[in-house]
């Protein structure tokens, strides 16, 4: 199999979880939806957990790079974190529901879900190290912000907050990016 009809199947297959879930579909259905055959899909990856977790993870590397494309230029750190997180926020409104709860359910797929998220924690964190030196925010200790921002990662991550909140997860990161700039800007909280 060619590279670009690699890249092309994992695309589908992408889109295909991002839509639907996948704990549900089986190897069969997989074949059948993207009109290839099962041989096919096995060239990709050896199990459908395989395929799955290469489709996820093609997911995160693509959205990520995407955010810091757009976010990683940005030098006024207020700017920089909050297209940061609603970057983050916008690559993950392309995930469904079921896609959301199956990505949680199995642990190959939650554990990619986690180190992106501790991923996203560190740019903020970095970004908020960066205000604070340059007097842009608050003297802060950053690393205690970071840390805080992120256990609401976390908290979103695991569910927590969305089912406390109603928000979606898309949403969650936005919200949590205007609470952080908030309180890194107060001047009463000092």
């Amino acid at each position: 199999m060619s590279d670009a009809k690699r890249e092309e199947l994992i695309l589908r297959l992408e889109r295909l979880f991002l839509d639907e879930g996948f704990a549900r579909l089986t190897v069969d259905d997989l074949a059948s939806r993207l009109q290839c055959s099962k041989s096919t899909l096995y060239a990709v990856a050896g199990s459908k957990e395989q395929l799955v977790v290469v489709a996820v993870r093609h997911f995160f590397q693509e959205a990520a790079a995407r955010v810091e494309e757009k976010a990683g230029p940005i030098t006024d750190p207020s700017q920089r974190i909050a297209e940061y997180l609603a970057g983050l926020g916008s690559e993950l409104r392309r995930m469904s529901p079921e896609c959301y709860a199956d990505l949680l359910s199995f642990e190959a797929t939650a554990e990619l879900y986690a180190r992106h998220s501790l991923a996203a924690a560190h740019h903020v964190r970095e970004s908020i190290q960066d205000g604070v030196a340059s007097g842009a925010f608050r003297a802060v200790n950053a690393d205690f912000v970071g840390a805080a921002v992120s256990l609401l990662i976390d908290g979103i991550q695991h569910g927590e907050l969305l089912d406390r909140s109603g928000l979606s997860m898309a949403d969650a990161y936005t919200e949590l990016g205007g609470l952080v700039l908030a309180a890194l800007t107060n001047q009463a909280a000092k």
